[in-house]
């Protein structure tokens, strides 16, 4: 209960001094931004800050806050340390630099971001990775969604599967509406009550993990039965680097910098950039650290669950902390969550597409255009997927890993505009070592047998070290350059 605690403490008080200590080297200004100066009526639309704000936690909080922190708690207590300290240092920065560098940029989408600072050869392959990973994640968040209804219909004479698919048309069918829609028509009408949901589920589940926390503090440590079954690195699950691309959403997600773009394109002051970008992620992993208690407390409780897919150990904690329909409603919070990354995720391929190509998106012929060869590349991947559990869980390891190569290379991007604009770089250099370790280690380390994407499979040691000499050669390689081509220009 204390570590539980203590991080919900770190995170707050981390919003308001490191996150401070951010917003004062990127110096928001009182420039026009772009919803001022481009307003198209589309995606550069003027909208109220508590709305933004609203907007970007429900188009960065997926379901890993969730479902993500349900399976990574099984990495033991300590995760309730990771997590915010990641949050704060990491993943918060991450989604900081993306929007601001975005606002600085006339709104300009993540492949822009990444031209203008990592170059264009760079640009090309992870423009094509960056769209490949996009709609992953739209096939992925039509995929859990539409799994969670399944339950909430369970004394209804239908069989689960046609309820599976008719949940899976619904939520395309809106995916498609809501990506050729202007902002401000469907997601800035809706997702302020989505939000209310999501919020009110969150509080409900604190407010009773708090009352049981306090009659039995137990539950929310480590117990025998617990570490029995937890995450170890004995049964091929090492903290580094499994934890962070299992918690991707709550720590740090490139996910993330692809949404950025959309509220910098809908920001009235760059003054608001803190509070809706640095202060959104902090909130995420609020919510992720509360469901991540109540994940510990059911498997305390019940440690057989712990062999039960994350998805179904929701109903269990809902259920058990909540009741039935209480339950019920806060699952549903969570489906509003998987579905309200998808629909932006699809949108910011759109954008994304557009943007390279030179096609405005103010006619809706255009945006209709666009969307189909998207949409029918979607549907291919819900059929494949779809087949069996095995071709799911490629899809989502893929899309794990994929995640966390794009949060490296905003981070590096994040720190070559900074050095170009003579601020303090390492809030970006530090993170972005970090997590190039991290992928790079696990790429070498993981294969198939380790129920992974294919990778090289080395030994975990020889892993570290080599993934440690690459990542500190890529950055500080970067760094020196940059540095280097500075000084040239200053002197000449």
């Amino acid at each position: 209960m204390l570590l539980f605690l203590i991080g919900l403490v770190i995170l707050v008080v981390g919003y308001f001094t490191y996150g401070k200590f951010v917003e004062k080297i990127l110096a928001p200004t009182d420039n026009p931004t772009p919803a001022v100066r481009m307003k198209d009526g589309v995606d550069f639309v003027e909208l109220p800050h508590w709305k933004n704000m609203l907007i970007q936690l429900l188009n960065i909080a997926g379901i890993g806050p969730v479902i993500g922190v349900i399976l990574g708690i099984k990495f033991g207590s300590v995760v309730f340390l990771i997590l915010p300290i990641g949050n704060i240092i990491g993943g918060a920065v991450h989604d900081f630099l993306a929007g601001i560098i975005s606002i600085r940029n006339n709104g300009c989408n993540l492949p822009k971001i990444v031209e203008d600072n990592l170059g264009k050869h760079y640009a090309r392959f992870f423009n094509a990775f960056m769209s490949l990973l996009l709609l992953l994640v739209v096939a992925v968040f039509i995929n859990v969604p539409a799994a969670l209804f399944k339950p909430l219909f369970k004394n209804v004479d239908v069989e689960p599967n046609t309820i599976f698919w008719i949940a899976v048309t619904i939520i395309f069918i809106y995916y498609i509406v809501a990506t050729l829609f202007p902002v401000d028509k469907i997601i800035g009408s809706i997702y302020p009550v989505f939000s209310i949901i999501l919020l009110l589920s969150t509080v409900a589940i604190f407010i009773a993990l708090m009352v049981k926390g306090i009659q039995s503090p137990e539950i929310m440590t480590e117990s025998i039965a617990f570490k029995l079954q937890m995450f170890t690195a004995e049964k091929n699950q090492p903290i580094l680097p499994v934890l962070f691309v299992t918690i991707a959403c709550g720590i740090i997600s490139g996910f993330h910098a692809t949404q950025s773009p959309i509220i910098a394109r809908t920001m009235k002051s760059e003054r608001e950039a803190r509070s809706s970008f640095y202060g959104m992620m902090v909130l995420e992993g609020i919510i992720g650290m509360i469901w991540a208690g109540a994940g510990m407390a059911i498997y305390n409780l019940y440690p057989l669950y712990m062999t039960k897919a994350p998805a179904l150990v929701l109903n269990d904690i809902t259920t058990y902390f909540l009741g039935s329909i209480a339950g019920g409603i806060t699952v549903i919070g969570v489906i509003i969550l998987a579905i309200t990354s998808g629909d932006t995720a699809m949108r910011s391929l759109r954008l994304s597409v557009a943007e390279t190509f030179k096609i405005s998106q103010k006619n809706l012929r255009n945006r209709i255009l666009l969307c189909l060869p998207l949409i029918a590349v979607v549907l291919g991947l819900l059929y494949w997927s779809n087949q069996d559990a095995k071709s799911f869980n490629i899809l989502w390891n893929y899309f794990s890993w994929a995640n966390q190569i794009l949060a490296v290379t905003t981070l590096l991007a994040g720190t070559v505009w900074l050095i170009r604009n003579k601020k303090n770089f390492l809030i970006a250099a530090i993170p972005g070592v970090f997590m190039t370790f991290i992928v790079f280690c696990y790429i070498l380390w993981t294969d198939k047998s380790k129920n992974g994407p294919i990778g090289f499979g080395l030994d975990i040691e020889i892993a570290y070290l080599v993934s440690a000499a690459i990542a500190l050669i890529i950055v500080f390689g970067l760094i020196y350059k940059e540095v280097k081509k500075l000084y040239s220009a200053e002197n000449k």
